[in-house]
């Protein structure tokens, strides 16, 4: 559960604009991941601190989170906020960089150069596939095996770009930082702005003999089998992000994800709402009459269930816990059951005289119950 965007900050509600600019100035700064290497708990505390700012310094944002809280974030509300619980570093510096000086969308005076040299990180692109589920399978954890065909890593230089490292020389251009500063003039004065190397493309680093594999681009084209581990519980739509599953980035930089939508398949006998399953199940006249048990199907197997002499048809039953399990969670729903009466269609000489004796019968005769009778005046009210 995502904590309270003012106690991220560590500011109150009534906090002015630049109030929170400081706060989270302050909590960047304690959580910078130049400050905290390979430390992954600061590393999160740093995006959690860039998320709250975000929500909390766009007035609109900050209007709808006032008064619905975290629900006021997703798209349901008319339109998203933050980074959506899914983002990297180097959005953070490209965002919110010019908030700590040193041009170059990190921060300045951490280390010996840190930052404030940092390079652009190339990112592939994600990849989207669906992924076909019975309810059988929604019903438990399942393990899918796909073939997938995207950009990898060149196997002859390693996503390098080049087979030997010494082709790979410092850009004289940014010096390897991989940004250049340009200034304009303008009725303010000097302006200063970090912009991308177009002599390296942001990498920092030049290829002097590039792969003829890859032409040195460090990616091609080939494919992969991912092992997908799908929840219980989840529903057609829904869509799973793995990280770093999809295509490779060129030259050593940062897979994009793999997006899996899930395609729910329609079962022969159960219809689904949320966790609750629906079934219509035919007994026979006279396991209405008599009553009985009888078998009803579920997703574990058959189960047991007694009928009631003189159940009526339209009658339900709710087998608790027999339907889908809920996303993350231990509860399951129900399973609804629909008991129908079925009426022969095809008599013998034999049947009908015996269903023309029982016609006769004072037991035979329809007396439906109050509620049953407000429920056929109902209908002849509708119809008249």
């Amino acid at each position: 559960m995502k904590r309270d965007y003012y106690e991220v900050l560590g500011v109150s509600k009534n906090a002015s604009a630049e109030e929170i600019k400081k706060a989270y100035r302050k909590k960047a700064m304690e959580f910078h991941p130049d400050r905290n290497p390979g430390n992954h708990e600061a590393e999160e505390k740093f995006k959690e601190a860039a998320e709250a700012y975000d929500v909390l310094s766009t007035p609109e944002k900050k209007s709808r989170y006032d008064q619905f809280g975290h629900a006021g974030m997703s798209g349901n509300m008319g339109g998203g906020g933050g980074f959506s619980g899914d983002f990297d570093l180097n959005s953070i510096f490209e965002r919110f960089g010019d908030l700590f000086g040193g041009g170059f969308g990190g921060f300045s005076g951490f280390g010996s150069g840190g930052s404030s040299q940092r390079q652009r990180v190339r990112k592939g692109s994600n990849l989207r596939v669906t992924v076909k589920l019975t309810l059988d399978e929604i019903a438990k954890q399942t393990e899918k095996k796909l073939k997938i065909k995207k950009m990898i890593a060149c196997p002859d230089c390693n996503g390098q770009g080049t087979k030997n490292k010494s082709d790979l020389h410092t850009c004289p251009k940014c010096n390897g930082r991989g940004q250049v500063m340009h200034q304009q003039r303008s009725m303010f004065g000097i302006i200063q702005q970090a912009v991308v190397c177009d002599s390296c493309g942001g990498e920092g680093t030049i290829i002097k003999n590039p792969c003829p594999t890859c032409n040195g681009n460090g990616i091609v084209k080939g494919e992969e089998i991912v092992t997908i581990n799908i929840p219980a519980g989840v529903e057609d739509g829904m869509q799973l992000s793995m990280r770093e599953k999809g295509n490779a980035a060129p030259r050593g930089g940062v897979n994009g994800d793999l997006i899996v939508v899930i395609e729910e398949v329609e079962h022969e006998l159960f219809e689904r709402d949320g966790n609750n399953l629906y079934l219509n199940y035919f007994i026979s006249f006279p396991q209405a009459a008599l009553g009985g048990s009888v078998d009803i199907p579920t997703l574990d197997g058959l189960a047991r269930v007694k009928i009631a002499a003189g159940t009526q048809g339209g009658q339900i039953l709710r087998l608790q816990n027999k339907g889908l399990p809920e996303l993350h969670s231990s509860r399951k729903g129900d399973l609804i059951v629909n008991i129908n009466v079925w009426t022969p269609k095809n008599l013998t000489k034999e049947e009908k005289t015996m269903i023309e004796k029982m016609e006769q019968s004072e037991n035979f005769q329809p007396k439906p119950t109050k509620n049953e009778k407000n429920f056929f005046n109902k209908v002849k009210q509708f119809f008249n």
